[in-house]
């Protein structure tokens, strides 16, 4: 990097040293630039070299250049000065170096012996051209308006694709990213402005996923939001917008390269080796990134059974317990059936965050949560109009009765100017910018308003909403069943976490969701709505809540090893050529039997916190390194190195999850560093207290950090956790009171590394 000098001077000298032998090598400020642009001279100096980066400062030249040396299949080697602080944004918050590896140094001597002795290695792959999901996308982690019209104008153009979100995964993995680029015909990049949140670790990922697109020669699409300064790297290529309308070309020129790329690629055949651990896939942590191969090794458990014949209306789980692999079954699985409508809905975060705070100033709480609800109805209504008029749109014509009914719903859907382009997040925001204008025509800008019901209709709905209702119920009597399906609802919650309206909110879509089941079912129409929530976003529902447990729900808290065993053994049999042997020896094939004398597998699950999600995020941590390394199996340091990495991902999730539902104590897992792995109770309660402005919440916040799972509890030769508990914290509660005396409390190992506690 360009900054800080110093480290201008150790390259330098360091150069200068290597270059009195027979090894030559350049630095880019070293390079004849005159009269060339400098970019291109870099990028034909990378072809047929040894690339080497340093990333003690992370700038986004340097990393789209490292990425375009991998995807150009160059050999790598990353260096690092640890004599010199980081600066945001730091390796550790943008992932990819640290699995892929890199040599630390603080001299010009250091420097020199890394460049004699270490071994440059490609971490680039073939990978076969996936022709089901063929584009890859880098999202924000903040969901805006401008990101949200990107998906939705990617989903317009009939183009499936995988993303990374780091609402899902903290950290970015290389081999992830590379494999991800790899299997892409097109890959979508945008870069943040100043003024938006994480900018500098959004755009240092995005530097790499765009250099790797641009070495293998993907189609690539790189946004830019404003009149920042582009990085020259990408100055020739990059594509500005100011306004949601920008996108739309671009997207429309993007989606056209895609398709031409698929008609003219021929996918790359690879020979499978049983053996490589490269070959094998273990699938994606995320459920969003594997829809198309889910349904080849998912597990279905008693739960998925319950949901999928309707009986129950919530799915509770915990962040990454497999809420959305269920919603994705069930949807793939009926919605292929002709007599059966089925709506697929992920609101995002964002937006109902930002009709809360539109409404919000001017409703009284009772007027708020009646207009919620009606607001949630009105849209369920439109909802199912718009997919069952989607839906027959062939089918109409082969049934007269049919023919008919769909004519007069299609007039009445019309009229109520509903935005029939884009996903469904695009017409509903549309929808809300029209309830706000309408509010502000009829009541204006001034104090809190008591809105009666007729005024409440009079607000939302253009036209009779009894005609559609009506109208609806007529049309859906020549279907079987109707599914109403909600993710996403918990997901993107304001930093400052989670408040009374925002579960209002959820409220009034599972009473709106009710209202229109009983409705439908008194005219013998199956209606069948689930809504999948985070389980600490339930239990504080359940708190706000007069009619608990009301609702029929499901739990996929997980607490039996032998299920996590099973779901990694699905998908290692997923793989060609892979034959049917007990768990044990698949595990083999693939990874050291033990480590520190433990068996391998229960080791990683020991720290998996019970969730699937974090279970694949360890196994793939430590498959990433392995195959970087050129291993065919994972041995006891890439799960050591491997458990460094997942380590910090999970502290970061855990954090935020607390955030999310107690932001007086964001990040009050690191005051946990350095500490020991077992605490007393006083030792635990001045760690907590030390972080905390109002001392008498302590019990409150030692509660949550045992509901998380961060703690356990020592019970005679064992540790027991949550989920060691049935996710009971009333018997875990129960355990501490009898234990008051001799109590010690745990840390889970899975958070070791990220503390600093040695195990």
């Amino acid at each position: 990097p360009s900054q800080p000098p110093e480290i201008g001077i150790i390259v330098e000298k360091a150069i200068e040293e290597i270059n009195k032998s027979s090894q030559k090598i350049q630095s880019w400020t070293a390079m004849d630039v005159i009269g060339n642009f400098i970019a291109d001279e870099i990028f034909d100096s990378i072809s047929g070299s040894v690339f080497i980066a340093d990333i003690t400062r992370l700038n986004f030249n340097v990393v789209y250049e490292f990425g375009y040396a991998i995807g150009r299949g160059q050999k790598v080697l990353i260096t690092k000065n640890n004599s010199i602080a980081e600066k945001e944004p730091t390796v550790m918050e943008v992932g990819i170096f640290d699995t892929l590896g890199y040599a630390e140094y603080q001299n010009s001597e250091d420097l020199i012996t890394i460049l004699r002795k270490d071994k440059p290695h490609s971490p680039y792959k073939v990978n076969p051209l996936n022709n089901t999901s063929p584009v890859y996308i880098l999202e924000s982690k903040n969901k805006t308006d401008f990101s949200t019209r990107i998906a939705a104008r990617v989903k317009k153009a009939r183009l499936a694709y995988r993303s990374f979100d780091p609402n899902e995964s903290p950290r970015l993995s290389a081999l992830e990213a590379i494999s991800q680029v790899a299997q892409s015909h097109g890959v979508i990049v945008s870069l943040l402005n100043k003024e938006e949140r994480d900018y500098k670790v959004h755009n240092i990922r995005a530097a790499f996923i765009a250099g790797l697109a641009a070495g293998m020669n993907k189609v690539r699409l790189v946004l830019q939001y404003g009149s920042d300064i582009v990085p020259i790297d990408v100055r020739d290529f990059v594509n500005v917008y100011n306004q949601l309308s920008d996108i739309s070309p671009y997207i429309g020129d993007f989606a056209m390269a895609v398709v031409e790329s698929m008609q003219q690629k021929i996918e790359v055949s690879t020979k499978f080796l049983v053996n490589t651990l490269e070959q094998i896939e273990l699938g994606a942590s995320a459920a969003e990134n594997e829809m198309k191969t889910l349904k080849y090794y998912y597990l279905k458990t008693d739960a998925f059974h319950k949901a999928v014949r309707g009986e129950a209306q919530l799915v509770v789980g915990r962040k990454g317990s497999g809420k959305t692999a269920v919603f994705l079954q069930i949807r793939d699985t009926e919605r292929n059936k002709n007599s059966t409508i089925v709506l697929d809905l992920k609101p995002e975060g964002y937006k109902l965050i930002k009709f809360k705070e539109q409404v919000l100033d001017f409703l009284e709480e009772g007027t708020f949560q009646h207009t919620i609800m009606a607001f949630w109805e009105y849209v369920l209504l439109l909802e199912i109009c718009h997919k069952s008029l989607e839906s027959d749109k062939k089918y109409r014509y082969n049934d007269a009765e049919l023919g008919k009914l769909y004519k007069q719903l299609e007039s009445l859907y019309v009229a109520e100017e509903y935005l029939t382009e884009g996903d469904f997040s695009e017409r509903m925001s549309r929808l809300m910018e029209n309830v706000q204008k309408n509010f502000e025509l009829k009541f204006g800008k001034g104090q809190k308003v008591r809105l009666s019901v007729p005024q409440v209709t009079e607000l939302l709905y253009d036209t009779d909403i009894k005609q559609l209702r009506d109208t609806l119920t007529e049309y859906l009597k020549k279907k079987k069943k109707v599914w109403l399906l909600f993710d996403n609802i918990d997901k993107g919650w304001p930093a400052g976490g989670l408040k009374h309206e925002d579960l209002i909110i959820i409220r009034a879509l599972i009473d709106a969701t009710r209202k229109i089941q009983r409705h439908f079912e008194r005219h013998k129409i199956d209606v069948l709505p689930i809504i999948f929530l985070r389980n600490d976003v339930y239990e504080l529902l359940v708190v706000e809540s007069s009619d608990r447990q009301k609702e029929a729900k499901v739990l996929l808290d997980w607490t039996d090893p032998d299920l996590l065993r099973q779901i990694i053994k699905l998908r290692l049999l997923s793989n060609p050529e892979i034959e049917d042997a007990e768990f044990d020896i698949l595990w083999r094939r693939i990874c050291v039997s033990h480590y520190k004398g433990e068996d391998s597998f229960q080791y990683i699950i020991e720290r998996s916190l019970m969730r699937p999600r974090f279970l694949l995020n360890f196994i793939n941590h430590c498959r990433s390194i392995a195959v970087n390394l050129n291993h065919n199996k994972i041995n006891e340091d890439e799960i050591k190195k491997g458990l460094d990495a997942y380590s910090a991902d999970l502290l970061t999730d855990i954090n935020l999850e607390i955030r999310d539902i107690f932001p007086e104590v964001e990040n009050i897992l690191t005051s946990f560093v350095e500490s020991s792995p077992e605490l007393s109770k006083e030792a635990l309660y001045k760690i907590v207290e030390t972080k905390l402005m109002d001392k008498s919440v302590a019990s409150k916040v030692i509660d949550l950090l045992l509901w998380y799972g961060f703690l356990g509890i020592k019970h005679e030769t064992d540790v027991k956790y949550i989920y060691s508990t049935n996710y009971s914290i009333t018997i875990l509660k129960a355990l501490i009171e009898k234990k008051d005396d001799s109590l010690v409390y745990v840390i889970n190992p899975g958070f070791y590394p990220a503390l600093l506690i040695q195990d």
